[in-house]
């Protein structure tokens, strides 16, 4: 398969390069000195589930320079995302797949605006990995499980193109599990993250901390709810009780864990506070659920990091 990974950080360096690794056509969107790195010395992933080098991987900071794939892995943060959409139609044939894979609800859609539903395949990356040094990933744990799916599953076989790149990342050494409902993923993922972020660094607490205190963990509760009604007045089919398996998965969490979104706003990296609390605010207005605690939530947020929002 021909496949172009957007954004080469803990994501698509480590799915990218276990396809690459098994002998896909891969080629990596990268910047800087992580470009020159790779260029020169392979991209080195180093990973709880065994060690490996993309030796001479293929590495670009031009997009239009890769042409026409068969699976764009789209693997830049949200707010990464506006710079990258004009040039997605370049990669895009007629049976070109596009997965997302960013935080919160709304990036299928953005790049449904550039490249049409069709192409677009909605996914959730589950994996704790990031940047060690230039060229050089490193995977700490996590399921490493990469889903996605059709925007609108009918019942029965999968679509061809899901089956085959399902295949493929199975066979690199990582796992893609078949989901009974996208959208329902992407919205219990969202459920957990964005009350979690949002108090977290609000409070500049733990999970630990949010968890054990009555106080903060029934705000952390208060906000689940929120993102459960929004979800359900947009459709979404939620497990009814998603809120009590959602903290019973919070209380298995080890405690001294933070969001992404709280460590970047503390130490004043662009961050993906609109993605997450933002969009939990804007898609309530749509649907006219009222969500009091995320209002004060990106307000108080905002107010604090002035920048927030603009990452």
């Amino acid at each position: 398969m021909r496949i172009a990974v957007l954004g080469t950080g803990g994501i698509g360096g480590y799915f990218g390069g276990r396809l690459a690794a098994a002998g896909h056509d891969v080629t990596f969107l990268a910047r800087g000195a992580h470009l020159e790195a790779i260029r020169e010395h392979g991209l080195v992933v180093t990973s709880v589930a065994g060690d490996f080098t993309v030796e001479s991987a293929r590495v670009t900071d031009d997009v239009a320079s890769i042409g026409e794939v068969d699976t764009v892995l789209l693997a830049v943060k949200t707010w990464q995302l506006g710079a990258l959409l004009e040039s997605l139609p370049a990669l895009v044939g007629p049976d070109t797949a596009v997965v997302t894979t960013q935080n919160g609800v709304e990036a299928p859609d953005q790049v449904a605006t550039v490249v049409g539903r069709e192409a677009v395949l909605p996914g959730i990356a589950k994996i704790f990995a990031f940047i060690e040094a230039p060229g050089h990933i490193t995977h700490a744990g996590g399921p490493a499980s990469l889903v996605f799916d059709e925007w609108s599953t009918l019942p029965g076989a999968p679509s061809a193109r899901v089956t085959r790149l399902r295949e493929a990342v199975t066979a690199s050494g990582a796992v893609s599990p078949v989901p009974d409902d996208i959208w329902a993923e992407l919205w219990s993922k969202m459920l957990f993250v964005v009350p979690f972020g949002g108090l977290g660094a609000a409070l500049d607490a733990t999970i630990g901390e949010l968890r054990s205190k009555p106080s903060s963990r029934a705000l952390l509760e208060d906000a689940m709810r929120e993102v459960e009604a929004v979800a359900r007045a947009r459709g979404i089919s939620l497990p009814p009780a998603v809120v009590a398996g959602t903290m019973a998965f919070v209380d298995d969490q080890p405690a001294g864990a933070t969001t992404s979104l709280q460590r970047d706003l503390l130490e004043g990296r662009p961050s993906e506070l609109d993605a997450w609390t933002g969009a939990v605010v804007r898609l309530a207005g749509e649907s006219g659920v009222d969500v009091p605690l995320h209002r004060l939530l990106l307000e108080v947020l905002t107010s604090r990091h002035p920048g927030a929002l603009l990452g």
